[in-house]
């Protein structure tokens, strides 16, 4: 990144400090780096009195807590993990991944994300986290399927009134391509049909909805048309093409997902194809599906 690219705020705080400042800490192998900010953060927190702590809860919407109600959170979320398939893993992420587990595999921007200073950042989203354990247990496994629940932590503002952080219930396929589309489609139909299930039973009086789009992929239109909806068909939960979207495109590959209540005005989830753990393993041929549903507002869709 060059001076040019460095928004209005680091440009100050360079301008600030002494000419080379960049240039050495940039040069800093990591280990030294993290001694240097630990040391800097200790100095901070030694001077931090009971009152600026006080201040800073109420003035940091990185740690104020929640409103949900963590008692309807557990019996929503508890009930999603009884409905899950037999053949998928549950799994306890960390609050923090590997630094760059967003950046690296997915076009995110680490301005997004809540870097800590010891070569990881916090959790800001259990795909990814989950696609990093697929593409490790694919190593001894032909296909995996892993879910979990995480608060997770999110460095953009979304605006008043909405946390920095919420739960996420998140879904993560991997597999080998098989050709044709036909690895896709078992993917997605095995997310769908389980996205489905959790909303007939938790909210089906909130109009659920299932959308999917297709972007410029001829083969998974196909399977989509001739496999995928055939295997839906005849349930609660509608699933509605959406051809306009464009979000998500170039994050996801192929195919999007989206989940939303109250005729489409409220969205729940997201989800689409992509390359992360064929990026991952460096084989072209992983074929990957990611899924995820905010549970504290499916619990609003369960109050209605």
């Amino acid at each position: 990144m060059d001076g040019d690219e460095l928004t209005g705020a680091e440009r100050r705080v360079w301008a600030a400090l002494p000419t080379g400042t960049r240039a050495a800490l940039g040069g800093l192998p990591g280990a030294d780096l993290r001694t240097l900010l630990l040391t800097v953060a200790r100095d901070r927190a030694a001077v931090v009195r009971p009152s600026d702590v006080l201040r800073r809860r109420r003035e940091d919407r990185f740690v104020q807590p929640a409103r949900a109600d963590p008692r309807a959170l557990a019996q929503v979320e508890a009930r999603m993990w009884q409905l899950l398939p037999a053949d998928v893993s549950g799994v306890e992420l960390s609050p923090v991944v590997p630094l760059g587990a967003c950046s690296a595999v997915a076009p995110v921007s680490p301005n997004r994300i809540v870097t800590t200073m010891r070569a990881s950042e916090v959790l800001s989203d259990p795909t990814n986290a989950l696609a990093i354990e697929a593409a490790l247990r694919r190593r001894q496994s032909a296909e995996v399927h892993l879910a979990a629940a995480h608060r997770v932590l999110r460095a953009q503002d979304f605006g008043a009134g909405v946390s920095a952080h919420f739960r996420l219930f998140a879904l993560v396929s991997s597999a080998r391509d098989a050709g044709a589309g036909v690895t896709q489609a078992r993917l997605l139909i095995r997310h769908l049909t389980y996205w489905r299930t959790v909303l007939t039973e938790l909210a089906a009086a909130a109009s659920p909805q299932l959308h999917v789009t297709v972007f410029d992929d001829r083969v998974v239109r196909e399977r989509l048309a001739d496999t995928v909806r055939p295997a839906l068909d005849g349930g609660a939960v509608p699933l509605v093409d959406e051809p306009d979207r464009v979000r998500g495109r170039g994050y996801y590959t192929d195919c999007a997902l989206r989940i939303t209540a109250l005729g489409g005005n409220m969205e729940l989830g997201d989800g689409g194809l992509t390359d992360w753990t064929a990026r991952l393993s460096g084989d072209a041929k992983e074929r990957c599906l990611v899924s995820c549903l905010a549970t504290e507002r499916l619990v609003d869709c369960a109050d209605r």
